[in-house]
C-alpha cells in the first residue's frame, strides 16, 4: 500500500497564501485519494483531525524537525522553506517532491548578497535531495534554473495554484468593516501592503479618476503603509484612499464583487492569486507585466506598460472603456480564471505521486 507524507504545517497561518495553499490542496488531495494509498499530514499543534478520520496526522514541533516517525514512499514539501524533511537514514528510501513557489527574496533590496547566497545554498541542498520538483509558475521555473542547479534527471514541472473563492458566497449586505464603500465606486487592490506590491503607483489614479475611491485591502503593518498614507496626503487624495487592513474572507468576497476594477501593479510574484480571484468575479484586471503575472492574466487582463502616472491612467481609462464595450469580455475573464482550480491541481499532483511510487 503506497504511502504519502504531506507537510501542511503552514496552516498555522491561514491568513497567508501558503496557509491557504496547504489547507485547500490538502482537502482536495484527500477527496481524490486512491483507495490503496495511506496519507499522513504534518499539521500545526491542535489540528489533528482537520482533514477527517481516514488519514493519519503528526503534529509539528521542534522535535519533528529532527525526526518524523514512519516510513513513506513519497514525501511532499508543499513549499521551498519547509524545515521538515525525510531523514537521510531512517527515511532514505522516501522520494522527495519539493514545490517552489517563488524566489522573490532575490529581488529584496533589504537582503545582503551574502544573505541571498545563504538562502540559495539552503534551497540547493533540498534540490539535491529531491526526486521531482514543481514550480508555481513557468516564470518561477525559469528563475530556479537560472540561479540553482537542477540535475538533468530531476523533472521540474509547472503546477499552478488553485482558487478557493466562490462569487456565490459574497454577502449581499455591506460588511461593517467596509460600510463607507456602500454605493461608492472604487478601484481595488488586495494583498499585503509592502514595497514589492508597488501600490504607491496607484495613488495618482485618484487624480485622474475623481469619482472613484481606491481601496487597498490587506495587512498594513509594514512602514510602507504609512508611506502610502503620507503620499496620499501630499497629493490631496487622502479622503478617497481607504485602507481597511487585513479583511476576513466574507469582506474580501464583497470587495471583489462590488469593485469597478482590480489593480495589481506588483513587482514580484510567484503566482498572483488575487489577480485570478478578481477574474473569478469577471472584473477588469489591470496588472504589471512582471514575473508570473502574464501567465495568470493571460490575454484577458490589461497590462501597465510602465508605472508613469499618465501611462497608467490611460491604461485604466482605455481598459475600462474597452471592457464596457466588449460584451464577451466578462465571460472571457471568468474562463481564464477557471483554468486555476484545486481539483485540477490535486489531480496533477496525484499523477506525480503515483509515478514516484512505482
Amino acid at each position: 500500500m503506497p504511502s504519502l507524507f504531506i507537510d501542511a504545517e503552514r496552516m498555522r497561518d491561514l491568513n497567508s497564501g501558503l496557509g491557504q495553499v496547504c489547507l485547500h490542496l490538502s482537502q482536495e488531495l484527500v477527496r481524490q485519494r486512491p483507495a490503496d494509498w495511506t496519507l499522513t499530514f504534518l499539521v500545526p499543534q491542535g489540528q489533528t483531525g482537520v482533514f477527517g478520520s481516514d488519514v493519519q496526522y503528526i503534529e509539528a514541533s521542534a522535535m519533528r524537525k529532527l525526526w518524523v516517525p514512519g516510513s513513506y514512499d513519497v514525501w511532499h514539501c508543499l513549499h521551498q522553506d519547509s524545515t521538515y524533511l525525510p531523514s537521510p537514514i531512517r527515511q532514505r528510501n522516501s522520494k522527495l517532491m519539493l514545490t517552489i513557489y517563488d524566489l522573490n527574496f532575490l529581488e529584496r533590496t533589504d537582503y545582503s548578497v551574502a544573505k541571498k547566497a545563504r538562502k540559495l545554498a539552503r534551497l540547493q541542498r533540498k534540490i539535491d535531495r529531491a526526486t521531482l520538483i514543481t514550480a508555481g509558475s513557468a516564470y518561477t521555473a525559469s528563475v530556479v534554473r537560472s540561479h540553482l542547479n537542477v540535475p538533468a534527471n530531476v523533472p521540474l514541472d509547472v503546477i499552478y495554484t488553485g482558487l478557493a473563492v466562490d462569487p456565490a458566497k459574497a454577502p449581499v449586505e455591506t460588511p461593517p468593516a467596509v460600510a463607507s464603500l456602500a454605493d461608492t465606486p472604487y478601484l481595488l487592490f488586495v494583498g499585503v501592503i509592502h514595497p514589492k506590491k508597488n501600490v504607491h503607483t496607484l495613488l495618482p489614479l485618484l487624480e485622474a479618476f475623481p469619482d472613484y475611491k481606491l481601496v487597498l485591502a490587506g495587512p498594513d503593518k509594514h512602514p510602507y503603509a504609512q508611506h502610502i498614507r503620507e503620499q496620499a496626503d501630499k497629493l490631496g487624495v487622502a479622503d478617497r484612499l481607504f485602507m481597511p487592513g487585513a479583511v476576513d474572507e466574507s469582506t474580501k468576497l464583497w470587495l471583489y464583487a462590488h469593485c469597478d476594477a482590480f489593480l495589481f501593479p506588483s513587482l514580484s510574484e510567484g503566482f498572483g492569486l488575487p489577480v485570478a480571484e478578481a477574474m473569478t468575479f469577471g472584473k477588469p484586471v489591470f496588472s504589471s507585466t512582471l514575473t508570473s503575472l502574464p501567465e495568470v492574466g493571460g490575454k484577458v487582463a490589461y497590462y501597465f506598460e510602465n508605472f508613469e502616472p499618465e501611462s497608467m491612467a490611460k491604461t485604466v481609462h482605455d481598459g475600462l472603456h474597452h471592457f464596457g464595450q466588449d460584451l464577451l469580455r466578462e465571460s472571457a475573464v471568468k474562463k481564464q480564471a477557471a483554468l486555476f482550480t484545486w481539483p485540477a491541481v490535486a489531480a496533477d499532483y496525484w499523477k506525480r505521486y503515483q509515478r514516484l511510487a512505482q
